[in-house]
């Protein structure tokens, strides 16, 4: 399971620009153009991302992460939690989650090799107010990664609010795990424990 995630931190991470909506654009087009587009300057600077991991996570930061909407998602991964949160505590959780997932995504990307990607729909598939755009990573002597990348359009802009790897949906999992933290030390332990673990990547 563990190789299977990190499959897809490699590739979600390519994918994620892609929930600005621009006008001419299909979500199909977006996804495309930004994995060409990403995956083409980790492959150019790989060696100077390696030796300097915070430019990786710069990158990750600045041409990725903006176009998530990490509000629904921490509020999703929270459940019952986030509406007993004050504003201030939910800001601070949200800061720590995108954090985590910033240094996960970047150390994941570097080492992501010259699999194919494929595109196994000739669309993007709607789903009510939802639209899901699939890739499939292929894996050497397996079968490959189906990768599901759901969008939602808020004002104007298409935003990733959650990735599902052959089936396996992120925020979901992050809920399960994040519960029996909270179950253990309360919210305000988990968001402690996020922050020590990033000080601790980030050095």
């Amino acid at each position: 399971m563990k190789q299977v995630w990190l499959s897809a931190y490699m590739c979600v991470v390519l994918l994620a620009a892609a929930s600005a909506l621009a006008a001419a654009e299909s979500p199909m087009d977006i996804v495309r153009n930004t994995t060409d587009q990403v995956l083409g300057r980790v492959q150019s600077d790989r060696d100077a991302l390696r030796q300097d991991p915070a430019k990786m996570y710069l990158l990750v930061a600045e041409l990725i992460f903006p176009h998530f909407d990490f509000q629904i998602m921490a509020r999703w991964v929270l459940g019952t939690h986030w509406k007993e949160a004050d504003e201030a505590t939910r800001a601070e959780f949200v800061d720590q989650f995108r954090k985590l997932l910033v240094r996960t995504y970047a150390t994941a990307l570097l080492e992501f090799s010259d699999q194919a990607i494929t595109y196994p729909d000739d669309s993007a598939i709607v789903k009510g107010r939802t639209v899901e755009v699939r890739q499939e990573i292929e894996q050497s002597g397996s079968e490959p990664i189906l990768i599901g990348y759901r969008l939602h359009n808020t004002l104007g802009n298409w935003k990733v609010f959650d990735v599902t790897v052959d089936g396996v949906s992120l925020v979901r999992t992050y809920r399960a795990s994040f519960a029996s933290l909270i179950r253990d030390g309360g919210l305000l332990g988990l968001i402690d424990g996020l922050s020590e673990k990033n000080q601790e990547i980030s050095q």
